[in-house]
């Protein structure tokens, strides 16, 4: 067979592990090792480091977690780090996306690239030293592993978009081990199994891995288990997330690394590359899911099934024609799901490294591991085919290759399988749930082998919209029933909190868990201060510190303040200021958020203000200094700003890595001409008082000692109004907010008119300007 000179292959692979030190010395960073892996691949094909003229390294797991910092520092440039040690020169230097599909994606992407002329050779590699961090403390000296290198790199940022979301951090579903857990107890009632079933079948499945493991001198966890040993819980095999015992997922404590040289025809035999190294990528194929909570079945990954059966269909081949596998195997269902998709039999070896949980699970490269493993195994047997599946995030990215040393290659196209993985008929999620409920999916985590905690997915009896929800905290209740009988589909009842979505076995348990909106003020509150003149009430952000800005409980105390002054019919306007004459409020506090405490916002905003539906009242914002962030965003929410002239206003977020979430972003632009609100919000500067007052956004400046006293005359003819009226054209403005045409927003008839003339106060106005007398306003 004549072969293209574009045909890219593989020519070179190699894994490196390293067993936990006991020297400082002996304590190499990851590039180390990813150095010394593409060493001995370059070794392996035969060639020098000046022939590598594209150079990627797969995103380590510490530096793929935004919010966390790799403990013992890292390269600012990983590529140029290994390239540097293994004296490589390349032209392309890339820093990869984080998710164990990262290198099965890659060999297809660069597949691609090579046949196209993008480069002449690719080295691939990558490594975790999650071992000899965990180790560190121990090690005599201190690890250092920041490099800060002048050269520059493609980054292309850690891509964990889908993998996590707001909901799933505010109940404790944020660890891949527990939205794991939730696919796998979906998947376990879909083919009803029982809990002792369930975990009987997972031993099966997963004690030839570690049988793999046992003979592969690249594995870290070298022992094979039973079914039993993998299934019965004992002190050396707890619960992790239910239904997941220790020795059912990956483990990550690990020092490996891996590379791959691919090339192309061509070049291969222009260095002289020997043919018994060469490795065809026959067909391939990608596709991401949506995250789980928007999928049609909890326990199934459309985009799995679509990626597998694409890779197969462009080989030409049968699944038969099969003989190697390595599927990746962070949790059971990720090789369930592989499996089913591919029809294969109990019959069939599942991997050639052991897996995760037993050769090692380093982060996003252990397919490289899979991917070396079968070249090998290849080479052996030339006359065969293998696939490599490798999964990444939470069973949402997916990668496949079939490869052999049977000449092949095609460039295969995913674009159809992508855009049909994201046609899901998924239900409606509801964000803020109450009443009866059904348990679609569920698990309880465990601390210390005691269980803490359960995330419920369920879906609400009277819509059939999906939400997530978790356990009260103390509740040991719902947590027993959930462990001790299979709960999917049970009867409970959920009600939404500021802090998450609660749910219970019984209704009655709510009224404990759920209290109802403050109906009186306090004495005394921790982080503001109140005061009413006659129907006038006064809200001092108390918080001087730190500038005024506000925090969760901060915020719960604003939201309960401003309920009962939404209830109480002798309240008819308030102002809200800052304590001292520096700021009126600085957003959101910062430095209380990198503390890593819990992190909430009450249903009605920010302060809240700022998502407060239904509001009827009026609220005068007295500007003393600074609005910045959130603060802003209070102002803007308030109808009246009265501002001191040394007041500054700002959305200062994209300069702190957030957005202004808290309706910055939407009002600013419906209150000021869009380009100018759009420079404010891209740029976060700050504009003056002056400035802002010819914007619109405040509506009087006024010296700094007179900001409260022009808010308090501004009050005082609030005041001094109708109260119905005033509440009702607040009403009337919420009610017509959504309508574009001011003409067809005027026309109508409004609800609130209704309420209108069923008021006192609509009688008592003509009446007392007839009588020419002052009205004796009610409120009714």
């Amino acid at each position: 067979m004549d072969l293209a000179p574009n045909t890219p292959i593989i020519v070179g692979v190699a894994d490196r592990t390293q067993p936990t030190p006991t020297t400082i010395e002996d304590a190499k960073s990851p590039v180390d090792l990813a150095a010394q892996a593409s060493e001995l691949a370059l070794a392996d094909a035969g060639l020098s480091a000046d022939s590598v003229s594209a150079l990627v390294v797969v995103r380590t797991s510490t530096d793929s977690v935004p919010m966390a910092q790799p403990p013992l520092g890292t390269s600012n440039n990983p590529p140029a780090s290994v390239a540097n040690r293994i004296g490589a020169s390349p032209a392309v230097l890339i820093h990869s996306p984080s998710g164990g599909n990262t290198p099965q994606q890659l060999v297809n992407q660069w597949a691609e690239k090579l046949a196209d002329g993008f480069a002449g050779c690719v080295l691939l590699t990558g490594a975790e030293a999650l071992a000899t961090v965990k180790a560190a403390p121990q090690l005599e000296g201190a690890l250092d592993w920041n490099e800060n290198l002048g050269a520059s790199c493609e980054d292309h940022g850690s891509e964990i978009e889908g993998m996590i979301a707001v909901d799933d951090m505010r109940h404790g579903m944020s660890k891949p081990t527990t939205q794991y857990a939730i696919a796998e107890n979906a998947r376990r009632s879909e083919l009803k199994l029982s809990y002792k079933e369930h975990a009987l079948a997972v031993g099966k499945l997963l004690a030839p891995f570690s049988a793999v493991a046992q003979e592969n001198e690249y594995a870290v966890f070298s022992r094979a288990y039973s079914p039993d040993e993998i299934a019965t819980l004992s002190e050396r095999n707890r619960y992790v997330d239910f239904p997941y015992t220790f020795r059912m997922i990956a483990k990550d404590t690990v020092n490996q690394a891996a590379a791959v040289i691919m090339t192309t025809v061509g070049r291969a035999q222009e260095l002289g590359i020997s043919k018994s190294k060469w490795v065809f990528l026959h067909s391939y194929a990608q596709a991401k899911d949506l995250p789980i909570l928007k999928r049609q079945k909890l326990g199934q990954s459309k985009a799995l099934t679509l990626t597998y059966a694409k890779a197969l269909k462009d080989s030409g081949l049968n699944i038969d024609d099969i003989s190697i596998f390595d599927l990746y195997s962070c949790f059971p269902i990720v090789v369930e799901l592989a499996k089913s998709a591919l029809g294969l039999g109990d019959d069939v070896q599942l991997t050639q490294t052991g897996g995760l949980p037993y050769f090692g699970g380093p982060g996003n490269n252990y397919s490289m591991h899979g991917i070396t493993a079968v070249v090998r195994k290849l080479r052996e047997r030339p006359d065969q085919y293998a696939l490599v599946g490798a999964n990444g995030g939470m069973i949402n990215k997916h990668a496949v290759g079939i490869y052999s040393c049977i000449p092949g290659w095609k460039k295969c196209d995913s674009r159809n399988i992508q855009a049909e993985a994201l046609l899901q008929d998924a239900p409606k999620i509801d964000r803020a749930p109450r009443g009866e409920a059904s348990i679609e999916s569920y698990t309880v985590s465990y601390s210390k082998g005691r269980p803490v905690h359960a995330v419920i997915i369920a879906r609400l009896a009277f819509s059939g919209d999906r939400f997530v929800a978790c356990s009260a905290p103390g509740d040991s209740q719902l947590i027993r029933r959930l462990l001790a009988e299979d709960c999917i589909g049970l009867t409970v009842f959920v009600a939404p909190t500021p802090k998450a979505n609660i749910v219970v076995l019984e209704e009655h348990q709510l009224s404990q868990l759920i209290h109802e909106p403050e109906t009186q003020f306090r004495l005394k509150y921790q982080f503001c201060s109140l005061e009413i003149n006659q129907s006038v009430l006064e809200i001092t952000i108390d918080r001087p510190d730190c500038f005024n800005a506000l925090h969760p409980p901060a915020n719960d105390e604003l939201a309960q303040i401003f309920d009962v002054y939404m209830k109480r019919n002798d309240l008819r306007v308030a102002i809200i200021t800052g304590s001292g004459q520096s700021a009126f409020c600085a957003g959101n506090d910062l430095k209380y958020s990198a503390s890593g405490k819990p992190f909430w916002v009450p249903k009605s905003g920010f302060a809240g203000i700022t998502s407060r539906e239904g509001r009827n009242k009026p609220i005068i914002a007295a500007v003393n200094g600074v609005a910045a962030g959130g603060g802003f965003e209070v102002a803007m929410a308030s109808d009246i700003v009265v501002a001191g002239s040394h007041s500054e206003f700002s959305l200062p977020e994209v300069k702190r890595g957030l957005i202004a979430a808290a309706g910055g972003a939407v009002r600013l632009p419906r209150q000021i001409p869009e380009k100018l609100a759009m420079e404010m919000i891209l740029t976060g500067e700050s504009v003056s008082a002056e400035r802002a007052l010819r914007l619109g956004i405040v509506n009087h400046v006024v010296a700094p000692e007179n900001v409260m006293s022009k808010a308090r005359a501004i009050a005082k003819k609030i005041a001094a109004n109708s109260p119905t009226s005033v509440r009702l054209t607040l009403e009337m403005q919420s009610e017509m907010a959504n309508q574009g045409d001011a003409n067809i927003a005027s026309g109508g008839i409004p609800e609130v008119l209704d309420k209108l003339i069923c008021s006192e106060d609509f009688y008592e106005g003509p009446n007392a300007f007839s009588e020419k007398r002052e009205p004796k306003w009610t409120g009714n």
